[in-house]
């Protein structure tokens, strides 16, 4: 029997496909985050089943318009349970979106062409449509926790057919 081979990746060499996730810096680990925001809706699990259902309500620290942390240095005194996203966290965690570069750096796979490591800019996320710019309904300041079950939404667990694509659409 044979083994099978992986296609050829035009990411091969670059650092989050050469290096162990325990073996990068902070700053390399750091920017397999690609900005969008989804991590930071709020979420409800199912007590029998386990399952995940996102939310479109956000962290109080959210900004929906740059959909990043308004504080990200100082978020833990605002927000002590935010998670810190680790090697064993990534592995385990099944609440990460699809189309998160941990999750996907995780798996083994490539980062897909908007991620800022790819394009180079930051704001391709937003143009991928897979940052959370323009969808949050509110945050978890806004809107109670008895209420969030009317907030349930499925694009933070899909892939948008745009950002799917293997290379930057030509508009």
């Amino acid at each position: 029997m044979t083994a099978v081979r992986k296609p050829p990746s035009d990411q091969d060499g670059f650092f989050w496909k050469t290096k162990k996730m325990e073996e990068m810096s902070t700053a390399e680990w750091e920017s397999l985050c690609d900005g969008c925001g989804r991590c930071c809706l709020n979420k409800l699990e199912d007590e029998d089943t386990g399952e995940i259902y996102f939310t479109d309500v956000s962290c109080k620290m959210l900004d929906s318009c740059t959909a990043g942390c308004k504080d990200y240095a100082n978020r833990f005194d605002f927000v002590p349970d935010c998670v810190v996203m680790t090697p064993e966290k990534v592995r385990t965690l099944s609440w990460l979106p699809p189309s998160c570069g941990y999750r996907l750096v995780a798996q083994g796979r490539d980062l897909y062409w908007w991620h800022p490591l790819i394009s180079g800019d930051p704001n391709t996320v937003h143009e991928a449509g897979v940052s959370v710019r323009g969808r949050v309904a509110g945050t978890e300041d806004e809107i109670p926790d008895t209420e969030l079950e009317h907030y349930l939404v499925q694009w933070p667990g899909q892939v948008p057919k745009r950002a799917r694509l293997k290379r930057r659409p030509k508009d």
